[in-house]
């Protein structure tokens, strides 16, 4: 049987695949504002995942976080920082909960 520990990890995976995914899809098809749109629909999925697998309060400093400001004027690339810095969380997140287990309480 599989152990909360492992599906919350799977659950991290699946959303850094996706996300690793929608930053494919618009740096191929070069279309910023969808990429920006799927970003924050993939966002507003993750929040409740966050919650059912680590708890409230790990959902909440998520769907807090913003990207900073971005001053390159290429719409690619900023779209990309966004990515990174919603990646960077969850990479935190699995870090603690490989390394600690149990309860996550927030990025590293």
């Amino acid at each position: 049987m599989t152990s909360d520990r492992d599906q919350a990890l799977a659950m991290l995976q699946g959303q850094l695949d996706e996300l690793d995914a929608i930053l494919k899809r618009a740096q191929r098809d070069l279309n910023t504002v969808g990429g920006s749109e799927r970003v924050a629909a993939w966002k507003a999925r993750t929040t409740p995942l966050l919650a059912a697998h680590l708890g409230p309060q790990d959902a909440q400093r998520f769907s807090q976080v913003r990207p900073g400001p971005s001053f390159t004027n290429d719409l690619v690339e900023e779209l990309g920082d966004e990515v990174e810095t919603y990646r960077d969380f969850l990479l935190s997140l699995a870090r603690q909960l490989k390394t600690r287990g149990g309860t996550i309480t927030g990025p590293a």
